[in-house]
């Protein structure tokens, strides 16, 4: 009996290409089907208010239900990863469509020096537009209940022995909060690492169009 044909370089092409096309196409559905997920439920916040921004407006968790936001914890003292964070957070600002119903929020973890007077030259620095973006204060309890129990981010004293100069005055969260509409935390993205901001404009947009 004779042998089968042998098969030509060319034909072989064309099996490794429609594999390699199929290999795409289900890596595609795969990557949409993910897409489509929704992001977890990491927490409700917790209510808080008592807070002032930068304008002397009172805020607080009711001026911003039916919004999606995102917050930070910075201090206008701060020398080291404050400045960087809020520059970003002032690309992301430029980056949000003008109507697009988010607001920034900067919490101030040292508020006894920043009062609303103080974070508004600061805001001016960095271009906030305070339609958009609070950097809020309040009385010292205030903001660490909006910090802690609502927002779950972190911010420490640095102890005395422990500073490296005169404005290392805390250890804090260098997080990117993003909260939902119903005022739930969703995700949670470091604000220095590779691509947050393609990544947070993504999540940003899938909470906007969730019912």
């Amino acid at each position: 009996m004779a042998g089968l044909p042998a098969k030509s370089p060319f034909t072989w092409l064309i099996g490794l290409g429609l594999a390699g096309l199929t290999l795409a196409v289900l890596l595609f559905w795969t990557a949409l089907q993910g897409s489509r997920a929704p992001l977890p439920v990491y927490g409700q916040v917790a209510d808080f208010g008592g807070l002032t921004n930068q304008l002397g407006a009172p805020i607080s968790l009711e001026n911003l239900r039916g919004q999606v936001w995102v917050a930070d914890v910075i201090f206008s003292r701060c020398p080291m990863a404050c400045p960087g964070m809020t520059l970003r957070m002032g690309e992301l600002q430029v980056a949000l469509p003008p109507k697009a119903q988010v607001k920034l929020l900067s919490l101030t973890t040292d508020p006894e020096n920043d009062t609303p007077a103080v974070l508004k030259r600061y805001a001016e620095q960095f271009g906030a537009n305070p339609d958009r973006w609070w950097l809020l204060t309040g009385p010292e309890d205030k903001v660490r209940h909006a910090l802690t129990n609502s927002l779950k981010l972190s911010a420490i004293e640095t102890p005395p022995a422990l500073r490296t100069n005169q404005f290392d005055l805390y250890t804090h969260s260098t997080l990117f909060v993003v909260v939902d509409k119903q005022s739930r935390i969703r995700a949670a993205i470091e604000s220095s690492e590779p691509g947050w901001k393609k990544r947070i404009l993504h999540d940003i947009n899938r909470l906007l169009h969730e019912g």
